[in-house]
């Protein structure tokens, strides 16, 4: 049975939602970077850099950044961790060409590479990564779960995904206000600075459709790994899962 969030879609006409969602994020890639900063009010920073420490004990020198978009995960990933490769992967071109451009201007580009995958249907070979990111993507798969299998398969033995996500807050009175700032601020900030009247319209309804806390734990049980783990940021905004493979 497919979870809500597979059913929402970025526009509304004929189409995958993989197919819609790499459409999107290819028209949204030059003003992806600075909305996502203006939206968050920067906050979005701290988040990344304190999913990436939970990391640290792990010392992965292989890595694997799922929906890397525009690179920012990756990047703070390569500068905190010190790892020796980080393979970004994407279905959207236009914002791994952006990325590939920050990764040169900061000289990491013998560290990061970065190349088009279905995330459902990765190339890689089992084991290959100490370490699977995915900052701010989960909720633009067309099948969640299938896409955790994968990241399973490709992790070796005690290896780490870490999964990072905006959520809706569950609490009063963030969940009031935060009720209004994704239907009213968001969406309007959107059309002005992205110039697409639906992209920004979709993230707030692909955020209160994610799974969460409990529910995400147990979805990924489900794919496989037994030691999940999770804590929510600015109360309840963005969470973090830590899993680990057996």
């Amino acid at each position: 049975m497919p979870y809500a969030l597979e059913e929402i879609k970025p526009y509304r006409k004929e189409g995958t939602k993989k197919e819609l969602v790499e459409e999107m994020f290819n028209r949204i890639a030059p003003t992806y970077d600075s909305l996502n900063h203006i939206m968050s009010l920067g906050i979005d920073r701290s988040w990344r850099r304190k999913s990436i420490d939970a990391l640290k004990p792990l010392a992965p020198q292989h890595m694997l950044d799922i929906a890397t978009g525009t690179g920012d995960f990756a990047m703070l990933a390569a500068q905190r961790l010190g790892p020796q490769e980080i393979i970004g992967a994407d279905i959207s071109e236009g914002m791994m060409q952006v990325a590939r451009e920050k990764v040169g201007q900061a000289g990491l580009q013998d560290i990061i590479t970065f190349q088009m995958e279905d995330c459902t249907r990765l190339s890689f070979a089992d084991g290959r990564f100490d370490a699977v990111t995915v900052a701010y993507g989960a909720r633009n798969f067309q099948d969640l779960d299938a896409a955790l299998r994968e990241m399973f398969r490709v992790l070796r033995p005690q290896g780490q995904l870490l999964l990072v996500e905006l959520t809706a807050p569950p609490r009063f009175p963030m969940k009031q206000l935060f009720w209004v700032y994704a239907h009213i601020v968001m969406p309007l900030l959107g059309r002005i600075i992205s110039h697409d009247p639906t992209a920004y319209t979709y993230l707030p309804a692909s955020m209160q459709a994610f799974p969460q806390a409990e529910v995400m734990q147990e979805i990924l049980r489900k794919a496989g790994f037994a030691q999940v783990r999770w804590k929510r940021f600015t109360m309840g905004i963005c969470t973090m899962y830590l899993a680990t493979k057996d």
